[in-house]
C-alpha cells in the first residue's frame, strides 16, 4: 500500500462525515470540554485564593496540587478506576466504564494545571497591585473580581492548555472508560486500537482532527512578564477607582 493511500481515504472520510468517525469526535469534545469547565470553575478560584490570601493549610494545598501535576496519568487513571468499581467506596454510583467516569478523569487530571498556572498568574498580579488595593481599601472580593478581570487574556490560555491536556490523554480514560464502542470510545483510544488493528486511514483521520482540535500553547504564555497578556494595565482597578471616586465626590 501506498504511504499516501491511508491520508487520502482519511480525507475522504472527513469529508463525507462518516457516522462512527463523527460520534467519536463528539464524544470526545463532549468529555474533554465538561472536564476542563469544570477543572477550571474548581482551579480558577482556588489558584486565586492561594496567590491572594495567606492562612493554615495554604502550603500542604500547594504542595498536593504540584504532586499531582507530575504524577503519571496511569496512575491516576488506577486510582479512580479503585474509587469507582463495584468494591470501592463511591462503587454504589454505577459509573465505571461509562464517559461520566472519562469525565472525572480528566477533571482530576487538568485541575492542578488550573490551580497552578492561575496561582501563578494571580500571584504576579497581586504582588504588582497589592499598594494599590490597599489604598483603595479593597475587600477580598473586589481584589479577587479585580486580578480575575485582569487576567482574562492569560485565564483563556490556561483554558486552552487544560483542554489540549484533556483531548490528548489516552490511559487514564481507557482504564477508567474501557473504550467501548458507541459507548466510550473518544480520538485518543480509537487511535490507539484503529492502529494495532491495521486500520491506518482510520487512525488517520483521527489524528488529523486531534491535531486541529488540540492547542498547544507556549508556556511562556503565562509568564510573569508578559503584561500584554493580562489585559490593560490597572483596567479592573481603575473602574473600583473610579467608582469609588464618584462616590466620594457626591458624599461631598
Amino acid at each position: 500500500m501506498d504511504f499516501l493511500t491511508p491520508f487520502q481515504i482519511a480525507l475522504t472520510l472527513l469529508s463525507n462525515g462518516d457516522p462512527e468517525l463523527m460520534s467519536i469526535i463528539g464524544l470526545s469534545l463532549t468529555v474533554s470540554m465538561t472536564a476542563v469547565a469544570t477543572s477550571l470553575l474548581i482551579g480558577l478560584p482556588l489558584g486565586a485564593i492561594l496567590a491572594a490570601y495567606r492562612f493554615p493549610g495554604r502550603t500542604p494545598l500547594i504542595v498536593i496540587s504540584n504532586t499531582f501535576l507530575g504524577m503519571p496519568p496511569v496512575v491516576i487513571g488506577l486510582l479512580i478506576y479503585l474509587l469507582i468499581s463495584r468494591a470501592g467506596p463511591f462503587g454504589f454510583l454505577g459509573i465505571l466504564y461509562t464517559p461520566a467516569a472519562m469525565m472525572i478523569a480528566q477533571t482530576v487530571l487538568v485541575l492542578p494545571i488550573s490551580i497552578a498556572l492561575s496561582r501563578q498568574a494571580f500571584e504576579a498580579l497581586n504582588g504588582e497591585y497589592a499598594p494599590l488595593f490597599q489604598s483603595l481599601g479593597l475587600g477580598r472580593l473586589e481584589r479577587i473580581r479585580t486580578l480575575v478581570f485582569e487576567a482574562r487574556a492569560t485565564l483563556l490560555t490556561i483554558a486552552l492548555v487544560c483542554f489540549g491536556r484533556a483531548i490528548s490523554e489516552v490511559g487514564a480514560v481507557m482504564i477508567v472508560g474501557g473504550n467501548i464502542r458507541h459507548s466510550t470510545r473518544v480520538m485518543t483510544t480509537s487511535i490507539a486500537l484503529a492502529t494495532s488493528m491495521g486500520e491506518l486511514a482510520f487512525a488517520m483521520a483521527l489524528g488529523i482532527v486531534l491535531l486541529l482540535v488540540a492547542p498547544r500553547p507556549e508556556p511562556q504564555l503565562v509568564a510573569r512578564d508578559e503584561p500584554r497578556l493580562l489585559g490593560e494595565p490597572l483596567g479592573g482597578v481603575a473602574k473600583c477607582a473610579h467608582g469609588r471616586g464618584a462616590a466620594g465626590g457626591l458624599a461631598r
